[in-house]
């Protein structure tokens, strides 16, 4: 096997999990939120923790989950203007996309890192043991891991269609 199909495998490998973490994300903010509607309104007793606890979720799930859409270009994007030019200018446009998202990538990756070592000490008032800076790690992992989407999709190509976000949809040999 190929450098370039191990990366794409090691890059399924890490798709499928970020899936999986943004999919648990999501069901543990399903579950709190009514819990907290439920102690406050019915048994008028409410609890302080399913809000913030939400928005960590919230935070995890749209960072971890963004570079799994970015990988499966289901994310949104305005695309009126790359298909009303030319091929040779939507390769230029399709170009700087890339570096924008590289820069993009990058500045969430350097500066969330910094983000989460200046604020690694400090607590969350409902969370005493947990730390702030370790709440904002998402946002660097979620900067590196799409990074590691979009170097993928430049030196290897897009994902084979062998990849679990194509098994729903039937191949070319059936």
């Amino acid at each position: 096997m190929d450098l370039k199909a191990r990366y794409q495998q090691a890059m399924e490998a890490l798709y499928l999990a970020c899936i999986v973490v943004s999919g648990i994300a999501l069901v543990v903010i399903t579950l709190i939120i009514p819990l907290g509607v439920f102690m406050r309104y019915v048994l008028n007793s409410p609890l302080s923790w399913p809000e913030p606890a939400a928005v960590l979720m919230m935070v995890l799930f749209s960072f971890v989950g963004g570079a799994a859409v970015y990988r499966a270009h289901v994310h949104i994007a305005v695309a009126a203007l790359v298909k009303a030019v030319g091929p040779g200018t939507r390769r230029v446009l399709n170009g700087a996309a890339d570096a924008c998202m590289i820069a993009i990538c990058l500045f969430m990756a350097g500066y969330g890192g910094l983000l989460c070592q200046e604020l690694w000490h400090q607590s969350i008032a409902e969370f005493p043991g947990l730390s702030v800076g370790l709440t904002y790690t998402p946002i660097p992992i979620g900067g590196f891991f799409t990074l590691l989407f979009i170097l993928e999709r430049l030196w290897a190509g897009p994902p084979p269609e062998t990849s679990i976000m194509y098994r729903d949809q039937p191949s070319a040999a059936e």
